[in-house]
């Protein structure tokens, strides 16, 4: 029989919450949507509060639909309630990982900011929050830090051209 597993201290239990919330491919997706999204408002909005809301209304629009294909393929095994809420805890990620940037645009609003500079700043959260995740990706392989900088460089840079190939097709 095996010993029961000691509690996790409260870092632990913080780091848990932030893996499952931000490390998923619902996450990583939700978060390169969102820039794209906020790059393509940028090109039509005004105000720094009409690129949020057009960026913010689009990623619910996925989120949703992320939801509803769930849904739709879980219900016949788990039923409808379950297929549901797992969907939603599974796509949860899509709407944290926007977070960052959200707040850096509700502050550019604030602040008077143009649209340019806030969509800038936007971009610049999502590079950084894609360059932690490489970043720890790299950690959790065991990589030294050189290497872990090089990943989460490349990780950050190869988020950052998906975006911009979601503007160009757009």
């Amino acid at each position: 029989m095996s010993a029961p597993a000691a509690p996790l201290t409260r870092w632990e239990r913080v780091k848990a919450w932030f893996d499952v919330r931000f490390r998923s491919p619902a996450a990583i997706y939700g978060l390169i949507v969102f820039a794209a999204f906020v790059t393509i408002a940028d090109d039509h909005a005004e105000t720094v509060g009409e690129v949020l809301e057009s960026a913010v209304t689009s990623l619910v629009v996925f989120f949703i639909a992320h939801v509803f294909a769930h849904t739709l393929t879980e219900h016949a095994t788990h039923g409808l309630r379950r297929a549901t809420r797992e969907g939603m805890r599974h796509g949860a990620g899509m709407l944290y990982a926007s977070v960052p940037s959200v707040l850096l645009l509700i502050y550019a609003a604030v602040s008077g900011m143009s649209v340019d500079d806030a969509s800038d700043l936007s971009m610049w959260s999502t590079f950084v929050v894609l360059g932690v995740l490489g970043y720890f990706a790299y950690a959790r392989r065991g990589a030294r830090l050189a290497m872990r900088l090089v990943g989460a460089f490349a990780t950050a840079c190869l988020g950052i051209f998906i975006v911009l190939l979601e503007y160009a097709v757009h």
